[in-house]
């Protein structure tokens, strides 16, 4: 099994080497990257490395479904700067004993209403954009510690007169060791495009595509676990060259020093990961508290010559009666971030206590 994830290692490293050179470019139905749920808002945006009872992780990684989130039912929504809204919804359920776990749910995004203007900046009225995605799940145990996964969603989206449609995927697998406490996780997200562009006359555009390679780690003697995410494994070079951005200050006449190769490339490689631990509190882990860390985030939307919490991200979770509650809270920039609220119950503890 060792030789067989050695394998797919080199084989997906063969796969960045072939696109390093892809330096940029635009892609569309870019709500999808946003976290799924409070959980994973305040662990960095991203949460691929967790297998437990939480039916929102698939959305993520799709290999995290397990039977322990049969019957759970989980709501999500999210609040972004200019009244912009997001969510999801979705429910898991475990098909016979050795059948494999799967969910259902839907995401979305409201950007609410905006005003129509036509080239001359005359106001035209008003316009409504959103989109949405139908989503359906599953997960198998191949082995004694391998799950594969994969998602498969439907997309749409309305912005005013136009529309657009596309079909995605997620392929997923989790190699799981309870005994040593650690998981190591491979995920394609957003594998697909568009068959219905915005416009006909113009080419398909790309999806969001990001392969991830995450681990994570609970420790033996303190209820915490972290997590290290590589995203974006599929594209290496992350940076963005901002003319405005200055390099230094001027010093009796002298301009502000380059970047060296190295501080680049090292600049370039932190961008590619995600940092993030929760502090599990309490016999049955009732309550938790969460932080991550997302350089990419903070290099990129920090404003020059301010101190920024630009991309760090907190959060908080409990348990009351039959329901879970998590809150979390990502830092974009000095004019505002997102905050998420999570609700999620398990209809067999209805049952039970019933």
């Amino acid at each position: 099994m060792a030789h067989r994830l050695l394998l797919l290692f080199c084989g997906l490293l063969c796969w960045q080497n072939a696109f390093a050179q892809i330096v940029g470019g635009r892609t569309t139905f870019s709500f999808l990257r946003l976290p799924a749920t409070a959980r994973i808002s305040g662990l960095g945006g991203n949460l691929i490395t967790v297998v437990d009872d939480d039916v929102s992780l698939a959305w993520g990684n799709p290999a995290a479904l397990n039977p322990s989130m049969h019957q759970q039912l989980a709501f999500n929504h999210g609040f972004l700067p200019a009244g912009i809204q997001f969510g999801s919804f979705n429910y898991g359920h475990q098909w016979k004993e050795k059948g494999p776990s799967l969910h259902a749910g839907v995401q979305y995004i409201n950007y609410g209403e905006m005003n129509l203007n036509d080239e001359f900046f005359q106001n035209l009225g008003t316009f409504k954009a959103n989109e949405l995605a139908l989503c359906l799940g599953g997960s198998y145990q191949v082995y004694e510690r391998i799950n594969l996964g994969a998602n498969l969603r439907l997309i749409n989206s309305s912005l005013g007169q136009y529309s657009s449609a596309a079909m995605s995927s997620d392929l997923a697998m989790t190699y799981q060791d309870t005994a040593k406490r650690m998981v190591f996780s491979v995920v394609a997200r957003n594998v697909g495009g568009q068959f219905s562009p915005f416009d006909p006359q113009i080419e398909r555009e790309p999806l969001p595509l990001d392969v991830q390679i995450g681990f994570s780690k609970r420790l033996k003697y303190l209820p915490f676990r972290f997590s290290v995410i590589y995203t974006h494994f599929n594209r290496w070079n992350l940076l963005y060259d901002d003319p405005n951005q200055e390099n230094g200050s001027l010093f009796l006449g002298e301009e502000p020093k380059e970047p060296g190769e190295f501080n680049l490339w090292l600049d370039n490689f932190f961008r590619h990961f995600i940092f993030n631990g929760e502090l599990l509190i309490g016999e049955k882990e009732n309550f938790r508290l969460r932080f991550g860390y997302n350089y990419r985030l903070h290099k990129e939307l920090t404003v020059q010559g301010f101190s920024s919490l630009a991309g760090f991200s907190f959060g908080t979770g409990f348990k009351i009666n039959r329901f879970r509650i998590d809150l979390g809270r990502s830092v974009y920039h000095l004019a505002g971030g997102q905050t998420q609220l999570s609700i999620a119950t398990n209809f067999r503890e209805f049952r039970k206590r019933g």
